[in-house]
């Protein structure tokens, strides 16, 4: 088996997590810089941040691993939209916000084919998937050019249907796992097991190489992931505290609870995914027939989070983070990157 930094060009097997909502391109260089893979997440991005941010990449020498959702789009449902806007109705009046008018401004969107159009004038040498694979001639476009491909898998079956389909590179990603679960076969968190579980369960059936993904918190954690099985690990939540990182004042302040518990939730965004409890997630149920499909459920909390946070309350604030929070706080990107590593 090709090794995995023959395969992806890093010195370290250490992959910053792509982090929507709370990194640019600084965070993502500042780690492939250290050594390690930085990662840029891009399913937020117009066409001309996105081509900003190529632009920028190109003239690296190291590689940077850039992300795509590959959901199906759901379209808008008025009526769940009102269920949904009736739910939020006392925190409007508590915080004497007028109500949003509903809107498909800023929602997550798919990679598509002209996605594709502008990723083929820069062929980068790394790309990664959530939600499964982009349709079959776009990912064949994109292996075309030599660019290896990654994507997530929260259980067996899809991890071996992502190596059936061309991922070269399967990201175990186990119950952990901070942020939107990669779930695509199924979304029962239920039938989703432990990353060193997932990883052990992977390597038996898989030939390509496996990153671990979830619940890493320091080098230990690193260590017990490569003895699983992994040929290297992904990490998030230990980027999130760092000053490259684009993190809000509230969420950091509640990265620094140690002991404050994380739950999967799907009241931001209308999929599963883990952050820190916060008062929506106590009060609606961190699990809720309320929300919109993805990626419709946040417009109708940007005021409210916007309000609140102007309050220094992370009260709708969706506080991604893992289960292994506040082992880095204040701490580089690049030193967090070589401690990983083991260097420092």
């Amino acid at each position: 088996m090709t090794s995995i930094d023959a395969l992806l060009g890093v010195e370290l097997p250490i992959i910053k997590a792509p982090m929507a909502g709370v990194q640019d391109e600084a965070l993502a260089i500042a780690v492939s810089e250290a050594g390690g893979l930085g990662s840029m997440p891009c399913a937020l991005l117009n066409p001309a941040q996105l081509e900003a941010a190529l632009k920028r990449f190109a003239a690296l020498a190291r590689p940077i691993n850039l992300n795509f959702f590959c959901h199906s789009m759901a379209d808008p449902d008025p009526a769940q939209e009102q269920l949904w806007r009736q739910a939020l109705a006392p925190y409007y009046r508590e915080f004497d916000i007028e109500p949003p008018q509903p809107t498909t401004a800023g929602a997550r969107r798919p990679i598509d084919e002209s996605t594709v159009d502008l990723l083929e004038r820069y062929r980068p040498r790394i790309v990664s998937f959530h939600f499964g694979l982009p349709a079959q001639h776009l990912l064949e476009r994109i292996k075309a050019w030599g660019a290896r491909v990654l994507a997530s898998a929260t259980t067996l079956e899809e991890g071996m249907w992502l190596e059936r389909h061309g991922a070269d590179i399967v990201i175990a990603q186990g119950i952990e796992a901070g942020g939107h679960r990669g779930c695509f076969l199924s979304d029962d968190p239920a039938q989703q097991p432990p990353t060193s579980e997932l990883v052990a369960s992977l390597s038996r059936y898989l030939s390509v190489p496996l990153i671990a993904a979830g619940g890493i918190g320091d080098r230990s954690d690193v260590e017990s992931m490569l003895a699983a099985g992994a040929a290297a690990v992904q990490v998030g939540t230990a980027y999130l505290s760092c000053p490259e990182a684009t993190t809000t004042a509230v969420h950091r302040a509640a990265l620094r609870q140690s002991t404050r518990r994380s739950a999967i939730t799907n009241l931001f965004s209308g999929r599963p995914a883990r952050g820190l409890v916060n008062r929506l997630m106590r009060e609606l149920g961190p699990l809720s027939d309320l929300p919109p499909e993805f990626p419709w459920a946040s417009q109708a909390l940007a005021p409210l989070r916007a309000e609140a946070e102007a309050r220094s309350l992370d009260d709708f604030t969706p506080l991604w983070s893992g289960t292994r929070h506040g082992r880095f706080i204040d701490v580089g990107a690049a030193a967090v990157t070589r401690r990983l590593a083991g260097l420092d």
